[in-house]
């Protein structure tokens, strides 16, 4: 059983980076990928990032949008933490942070955090 616990969330104003970490226990064999989703209310959950922890799936950085690249993911397997580390907040990236573990070469999202909040402000 994957548990997934996110921190480094809080309130920052426009224009400063932030790192968000996420401390992931119980990470097996059949976890290929994690990564990172944000969610405000009453939208759906949107995927930052993410990152194949093994099979050699393609990096979704490959086809982000250009506001993705300002969000670099990084997983570091002796720690199994995944960090995100965030540049140039704007108001429009406030939202609830989602840290999640994906199942099998397809990365089926199958596990989740309970999230960490973001507010950016002017």
């Amino acid at each position: 059983w994957v548990q997934l616990v996110e921190s480094g969330g809080g309130s920052v104003q426009t224009g400063e980076s932030l790192r968000l970490s996420c401390a992931a226990n119980g990470v097996d064999d059949n976890v290929y990928c994690m990564g990172w989703f944000r969610q405000t209310p009453g939208e759906g959950r949107e995927e930052v990032a993410r990152k194949f922890i093994r099979g050699g799936g393609p990096p979704y950085s490959d086809a982000v949008d250009s506001w993705q690249r300002r969000f670099s993911i990084s997983y570091d397997t002796v720690k199994k933490q995944l960090n995100l580390q965030v540049t140039g907040l704007t108001p429009g990236d406030s939202a609830m942070y989602f840290c999640a573990a994906g199942i099998g070469p397809n990365c089926r999202w199958s596990y989740w955090g309970q999230g960490t909040q973001v507010t950016v402000s002017q």
